[in-house]
């Protein structure tokens, strides 16, 4: 019989919102200030208070991301049990719904959310363009200075139907300079800052000294940040999002 984790501690977004797809949130007792719950935070991503996740008393801890790995090593330390999700690529993030439900508990949860996950992307897959004279896009992560989104958001583009020259699956983020996107000439900017929501501001796209004729300002999208940085379920609508705005007509199908 698989028992259930009764108190969890989310020092990652992207686990809260997986736990909530899994309906598990109730099991929730800390998290940090940069996720979406109503329970004690306990610091930030990048710095969460040790002493107040301690406090929480926890039977896991949850960590996400490259960047979180010397954290996770340090509660493992302290004696911590924790749960690490680093995906790096879009089969990766599905794989870690499943991943995440079975170490709180929910095997046969975190497997059904995979599955709806994959099916919806396998839909996107179905009624959108994989060849031909697909748009290019360019998906900016940070603005200053400017850089392009990798890991998962590639794989997220040619799904929706689009083509990414910036990055390669599953390579990190890295910053661009005014040539290549002026060479890769996009037919959409998809801007997503990290941290900022849906607040970034699309004008200042206009403001940068580019020479992409072509791009006009209905072309230049800003989505929440949730939907393409963050390896949860939100990244799937992230996904149908971009398909929407590449191809209108795709998913009325």
């Amino acid at each position: 019989m698989v028992t259930q984790t009764e108190r969890v501690v989310s020092l990652a977004p992207s686990a809260t919102e997986t736990l909530r797809e899994l309906g598990a949130t109730d099991h929730l007792v800390g998290v940090t200030h940069h996720c979406e719950a109503d329970v004690p935070p306990v610091g930030g991503w990048l710095n969460p208070d040790y002493e107040a996740v301690a406090d929480r008393d926890p039977d896991l801890v949850l960590t996400a991301d490259d960047l979180q790995a010397d954290i996770a090593a340090d509660l493992r330390e302290r004696g911590h049990e924790v749960f690490h999700a680093a995906p790096a690529t879009l089969d990766e993030v599905v794989a870690s719904f499943a991943d995440l439900g079975a170490a709180v508990g929910l095997p046969d949860e975190g497997a059904a959310l995979a599955r709806r996950a994959e099916s919806r992307l396998d839909r996107v897959r179905r009624l959108t363009p994989d060849s031909g004279a697909l748009p290019v896009v360019y998906c900016e992560e940070w603005s200053d200075p400017p850089m392009a989104a990798g890991n998962w958001v590639p794989e997220a583009v040619e799904t929706a139907g689009g083509r990414y020259p910036f990055v390669d699956p599953g390579d990190r983020s890295r910053e661009v300079s005014t040539t290549e996107v002026e060479a890769a000439d996009p037919d959409h900017v998809v801007v997503h800052v990290c941290g900022h929501g849906a607040c970034a501001d699309p004008d200042a796209i206009f403001d940068r000294e580019w020479d992409v004729p072509a791009l006009a300002r209905e072309n230049v999208h800003v989505l929440d940040d949730s939907l393409l940085n963050q390896p949860s379920p939100r990244l799937v609508e992230g996904v149908e999002t971009l398909a929407g705005i590449f191809h209108p007509d795709a998913l009325d199908a």
